[in-house]
């Protein structure tokens, strides 16, 4: 029976304080987006509204189905949810139902499931739950096209696909490209398909309309990595999504040609304004924390650790800004930034080098070298990190031979 199934999915364990485990136990992941962006899509739900229904239907529409404090993350309650999942559906079904017919039902339903937007949004999460395994099988597809050796080879793998019908087609692209690694091939795959029509009103009528509101909704995705600030935002983390959100923007803008006044050309435009607003800030830290990072300190001098880390992160992400500056608003600032690291750096190694030179036996003029070194092998070059590592080793060779 469901219902004990259910109940008996993590014996013996229980959640702290009822909490419930991931929406869905995960069942929908493929298709589930960071929350807060500017623009909805019909092959994607926000986590927080996936969130919302999953309480609403956990609390609501199935206490007598589904034990919160058994149910847990394990494959045990995964499956016990997957043979619940059509009585869910059912049930929200009535709902819904309910809700057109009594006004009193209505605002019940808002009330229960966290508001209009979750609401809104429940139409397509039932969408998702009903082609989870679509979604799930998806990610194998988006590992197959990885390995095509050409876009014709990519293109042999769509076709057969059903991304025209909907709304399977939504979910299946959403969930293939969260997988594909380079997403213009498929752009270009699907041009082919549509006999070489690089307009979007071709491909909206060959059927990948899903592919390019896919491509956007990943590239609004990244948006929220971002926003990390602070010495211990994982730069890392930062400069992956940047390079995600310029292959994807470059899949669409660069391959597809937009209708000015269109959807696609409108959610392009705001999300670059948006990454680029997010970026700008700290594009503008990148100097003045590598200058405090390099230079002397007054009083008792010492290397400031975090200071480097600081510095280091923003030569990173300069870095990054530069690989991915054809699709981000930020020419004119990171041109600024460019020339300001690159004359500080200078001017900063050479005093070092001249301070090692006088007094090869300055561990601190030596450490902080070494920081200038790999701040200047980012932003010249290993060939320039080498060269003036060379120098630094003939000075301390004097200290060595004395």
């Amino acid at each position: 029976m469901p219902a004990e199934s259910a109940r008996q999915a993590a014996p013996g364990r229980a959640s702290p304080s009822n909490k419930l485990p991931a929406p869905f136990l995960g069942l929908v992941e493929a298709v589930t987006i960071e929350p807060h962006g500017q623009f909805a899509f019909d092959g994607a739900i926000e986590r927080d509204h996936l969130s919302h229904i999953w309480t609403w239907m956990v609390r609501d529409l199935a206490a007598d189905l589904i034990d919160v404090r058994a149910i847990d993350d394990s494959d045990q309650s995964r499956l016990a949810l997957e043979s619940l999942v059509p009585v869910l559906i059912e049930r929200a079904e009535k709902a819904i139902e309910a809700a057109r017919a009594l006004p009193e039902a209505s605002r019940r339903l808002t009330a229960q499931i966290g508001g209009d937007d979750t609401r809104d949004r429940l139409p397509v999460a039932l969408n998702a739950l009903r082609l989870r395994d679509v979604c799930r099988k998806a990610g194998d597809v988006g590992r197959i096209i990885n390995a095509a050796l050409d876009e014709a080879g990519v293109a042999a793998i769509l076709q057969p696909m059903p991304y025209a019908e909907q709304p399977v087609g939504a979910f299946l692209m959403q969930a293939v490209v969260g997988s594909v690694v380079v997403p213009h091939r498929m752009v270009g795959a699907a041009i082919r398909i549509a006999g070489g029509g690089a307009t979007e009103p071709a491909l909206v009528r060959a059927g990948f309309g899903s592919l390019i509101e896919a491509m956007l909704a990943h590239a609004q995705n990244q948006t929220p990595i971002l926003s990390q600030a602070g010495m211990f935002g994982d730069v890392d983390l930062i400069c992956r999504a940047l390079d995600r959100f310029h292959r994807l923007m470059r899949a669409v803008t660069g391959y597809v040609e937009l209708n000015r006044n269109g959807r696609w050309a409108k959610i392009a435009g705001a999300l670059t304004t948006e990454v680029s607003q997010r970026l700008e800030p700290k594009l503008r830290d990148v100097a003045p924390d590598l200058n405090k990072s390099l230079r002397r300190r007054d009083g008792v001098d010492r290397l400031d650790g975090d200071l480097v880390l600081s510095a280091l992160n923003g030569m990173y992400l300069l870095s990054a800004v530069r690989d991915c500056r054809e699709t981000l608003a930020l020419n004119a600032l990171f041109d600024q930034v460019w020339t300001q690291t690159g004359q500080a750096l200078e001017i900063h190694t050479d005093r070092l080098m001249e301070q090692l030179r006088q007094n090869p036996a300055d561990a601190i003029a030596s450490a902080r070298l070494d920081a200038a070194l790999k701040m200047g092998e980012i932003r010249f070059g290993q060939n320039y990190a080498e060269g003036m590592r060379h120098a630094k080793q003939t000075a301390e060779r004097r200290l060595n031979s004395a």
